[in-house]
């Protein structure tokens, strides 16, 4: 089941609706759940929420393996509020980014996680704690499982845009400390861009957030969608590939 509620963001005093996956029985299973945690929580469960119509379809995916809690905010929908939200560094990308990433990930982390731990059955230890995303959600799990490698174990970067900010990225690569079961799945599709150019410089990008990742012990599995577009339609296609090396589950 999907449930809505409102929490709110301290470092941008808003209130922002929030979804949480939860499994049908999960209050007479007795058990406690992973939790993942993720960006564009109005993009991951329904059609009828989604930016663009058509959702991750994350929903149906977890019914079929109902293993986990997931915990979405939306992200801010006002003008380049999104950008600012999900970016950890300032860019010159689209007419410049104040990037406030890292305030909303200490949110995250000493404010939502906490209230959640404390209201359902969560298993809340690093290893059964997990971020993703994709785009510049994408950015923000990838920037996460460095940066706080205490608290995330997984990660799952969809088309992470490490492009509009590639040094400061590989320069928080080169000071992270992972620990060795540090698991990122990384994913690029082979049409998100125009041309064999664009193709030619996203590979290698994720080539090198690949390399950077694996130099410090994590365990990375990059894979080049085919035919793949920047889009949920293509992102919820890699669900099962996903899951599988993250958590073990095994496709359907």
């Amino acid at each position: 089941m999907v449930e809505t509620f409102t929490v709110h963001i301290t470092p941008y005093d808003l209130d922002r609706n929030t979804f949480i996956y939860l499994p049908d029985n999960w209050q007479a299973s007795g058990r406690r759940y992973p939790v993942i945690y993720m960006f564009d929580g109005h993009n991951l469960f329904f059609d009828s929420t989604a930016t663009f119509g058509t959702c991750w379809g994350l929903k149906d995916y977890l019914d079929a393996h109902p293993n986990a809690i997931v915990v979405a905010p939306e992200c801010n929908h006002e003008g380049n509020k999104r950008l600012e939200e999900y970016c950890p560094y300032d860019s010159d990308w689209f007419d410049g980014i104040h990037g406030t990433g890292k305030q909303y990930m200490d949110w995250l982390v000493n404010e939502l996680k906490p209230a959640i731990d404390a209201k359902y059955p969560t298993l809340p230890d690093r290893g059964n704690t997990a971020i993703g995303g994709s785009s510049m959600g994408g950015l923000m799990s990838l920037y996460a499982i460095t940066a706080y490698n205490k608290v995330f174990s997984k990660a799952a970067c969809l088309s992470p845009s490490v492009r509009i900010c590639l040094p400061q990225v590989k320069a928080e690569l080169k000071k992270a400390k992972l620990a060795p079961d540090t698991r990122v799945y990384l994913s690029w599709g082979e049409k998100e861009g125009k041309g064999k150019h664009q193709l030619a410089q996203y590979t290698t990008n994720a080539l090198a957030v690949t390399r950077g990742l694996s130099g410090k012990g994590a365990e990375v599995y990059p894979y080049l969608q085919m035919n793949g577009k920047h889009c949920e339609a293509d992102w919820r296609k890699q669900l099962g590939r996903c899951f599988k090396f993250l958590f073990g589950w095994k496709e359907r």
